[in-house]
């Protein structure tokens, strides 16, 4: 018995001293730990010393491996960046997530995408990466959960030389109590001010309010895509069975165009105070609008933030880059004035599910490291070129594009949505060209409204059919 408890008590005593000794180096090595060695608070508690993330991007890929071998040099983590051919994402995709050693960044196309790789989608909606997100409508979302967040974003409205509508506002005789452009809000005020400004265009020293509607064959996006997203977006937004507009539009087998006097609204006011006659209309080009707008023979055109480059590049611009502005378009829908610019994007990133924590963790840790820390937010910026819709980034570290500034600018603003990119699920390329081909009889007075409306309603059921 005396020797059966004395054998206990070494056991017992070397068991102690196992667990001290074991217990010692992880408090020892946690001490050491500084603070400013994790990029973020996701990644304190990742093992993982290697992520994988497959590029989209073939243009990029080159910017992507240093900005992995600077992550790699200060947190020891290594990026392992593979990009797909052009052309090839979705295959490689396919491919790559059945490996064992999968993609733990990918990329969906949106809420279309969205489906088919929900189950490979990780909630983000308790990370930074989504808190940074400064328009959170942008998210692709499906309950309460977070699964894509945009990383660049495009927008487009209606671009205004603020020289011009700021001489308009210093006239005696103007017909509107509003003081600037920016006190815009709705489509009756914007309606007021336009049709004065014809009547006072002379005294203006322009030709027109509106560049040229282009209507001719190939140059009709600006209208039967981008124009038209807004009367669709609405209706759609209208649909509660769906967390979003491209899936209730997909999903629609016909359309009511509920909102098509909205865009006749809009569309009207362009053509009826264009620099342009409507029986010429259809002659004009996107490069003969930007050009007008860049001469300063206009004081508005409708386009996107990837104009400037038209407009700085017209021999003669006179739009100095401080006075190019963007306003949303409005149409006289209820509730507009917290209507934004029309934001959108194809490109948004996941986390993989199936993956390890460890692994989400980091990789989560990475997307902010990139998105929020000096270096990373200077090769956003400076190397990949991308308008990053992250509240992380202050104004000398966005683009010095005065259209992508003003893009982030509306993306911020307090109480405004932006308007979704729903012409992803428009049903085809012809339904835009019937769409594109029915305005052009209308601002020559071939058709009425009526007729227009019942090419879009037509149209969209026999192209969905096919």
């Amino acid at each position: 018995m005396k020797k059966f408890l004395a054998l206990l008590l070494v056991m017992v005593l070397t068991v102690s001293m196992a667990a001290c000794g074991s217990q010692a180096p992880s408090v020892e090595a946690t001490s050491k730990t500084p603070e400013s060695s994790a990029p973020t608070e996701s990644s304190t508690t990742s093992k993982a010393q290697e992520i994988y993330f497959l590029n989209f991007k073939p243009e990029i890929a080159e910017v992507y491996g240093k900005i992995a071998a600077d992550y790699e040099a200060e947190t020891g983590v290594k990026v392992n960046v593979v990009t797909a051919a052009a052309g090839t994402y979705e295959t490689t995709l396919k491919s790559e997530v059945a490996k064992a050693d999968a993609p733990t960044i990918f990329q969906i196309n949106g809420p279309v995408g969205f489906q088919g790789w929900k189950d490979y989608c990780l909630d983000l909606s308790g990370t930074k990466f989504y808190e940074y997100l400064s328009d959170k409508s942008l998210a692709v979302t499906e309950g309460n959960g977070v699964y894509g967040i945009p990383y660049v974003v495009e927008g487009y409205g209606i671009i205004y030389n603020n020289a011009i509508m700021n001489k308009y506002f210093a006239l005696d005789s103007k017909a509107v109590s509003i003081t600037s452009a920016d006190q815009i809000k709705d489509f009756a005020t914007l309606k007021a001010v336009v049709e004065d400004m014809t009547a006072n265009k002379d005294k203006l020293g322009i030709e027109g309010v509106f560049a040229s509607t282009s209507l001719n064959q190939g140059e009709q996006w600006r209208w039967q895509t981008h124009l038209a997203n807004l009367p669709l977006y609405y209706e759609f937004k209208d649909n509660k069975a769906y967390d979003n507009t491209v899936l209730a539009g997909l999903a629609s087998n016909e359309i009511e165009f509920k909102y098509g006097n909205n865009f006749r609204n809009i569309f009207d006011l362009y053509i009826n105070n264009s620099i342009t006659a409507k029986g010429l209309l259809g002659s004009k080009s996107v490069n003969d609008s930007m050009a007008e707008f860049a001469l300063g023979k206009v004081a508005m055109v409708q386009n996107g933030n990837w104009a400037w480059s038209q407009v700085s590049g017209v021999e003669g611009n006179s739009v100095k880059s401080e006075d190019i502005k963007f306003m949303p378009i409005y149409t006289g829908v209820a509730g507009e004035d917290k209507q934004g610019l029309c934001i959108g994007t194809e490109n948004y990133l996941a986390i993989n599910s199936k993956v390890s924590k460890e692994k989400q963790e980091a990789s989560i840790a990475f997307l902010e490291w990139l998105f929020s820390s000096e270096k990373g937010k200077s090769y956003v910026t400076n190397e990949l070129g991308f308008i990053a819709p992250f509240t992380t980034f202050e104004d000398d570290e966005k683009p010095s594009d005065p259209l992508a500034k003003e893009v982030l600018a509306w993306m911020e603003k307090d109480g405004v949505t932006s308007v979704a990119w729903t012409f992803a699920a428009f049903p085809s390329e012809e339904f835009k060209n019937y769409f594109g081909d029915a305005l052009l009889e209308y601002a020559q007075g071939g058709i009425s409204w009526d007729e227009v409306a019942t090419v879009v309603k037509d149209s969209w059921e026999l192209e969905k059919a096919k």
